[in-house]
């Protein structure tokens, strides 16, 4: 008998999966930081899922709006999340020299040029639909919005 055909729903489980078995075999015990790269794919593991959470919203909250409201949260969240390993990303020792950038040079906001610009740039693309979506309220109250019951 022939397998059923894969679901959009089969591959989310493998990505779970695959974050769970990364971190297992990489990342070690003790008191090591982050690397850039570390964060780098973080973020861009976070942006992705926010991604798929904003396509859900966008068809789920018109038909059930009480859904759609979580939905709307949890994908607040993963942006605040996103962002704030951005903000980690650029306070993270630099590779090579081990320089640890101050404050200053993050709100420069200067690119420190490739690859370390890629982050930046998807960082950016994903505000400008955050920004499309979300109001300036919602993304910096404790609480990410109304939720009905």
């Amino acid at each position: 008998m022939p397998a059923a055909p894969a679901t959009a729903q089969d591959f989310v489980p493998y990505a779970t999966a695959a974050i769970d078995f990364h971190r297992a075999l990489n990342i070690p015990t003790g008191p090591l930081v982050a690397s850039r790269a570390e964060l780098d794919s973080l973020h861009e593991h976070l942006v992705s899922l926010h991604g798929l959470l904003d396509a859900h919203t966008q068809r789920t909250a018109p038909l059930l709006p009480g859904e759609g409201d979580h939905l709307k949260a949890a994908r607040t969240r993963l942006w605040q999340a996103a962002d704030h390993l951005h903000a980690a990303y650029h306070r993270s020792p630099r590779p090579g020299t081990g320089e640890v950038p101050g404050p200053d040079a993050c709100r420069t906001r200067l690119p420190e040029g490739a690859p370390e610009l890629t982050i930046c740039r998807r960082h950016q693309e994903t505000a400008q639909l955050v920004r499309r979506r979300t109001t300036p309220a919602d993304l910096h109250a404790p609480f990410t919005g109304l939720v009905r019951r």
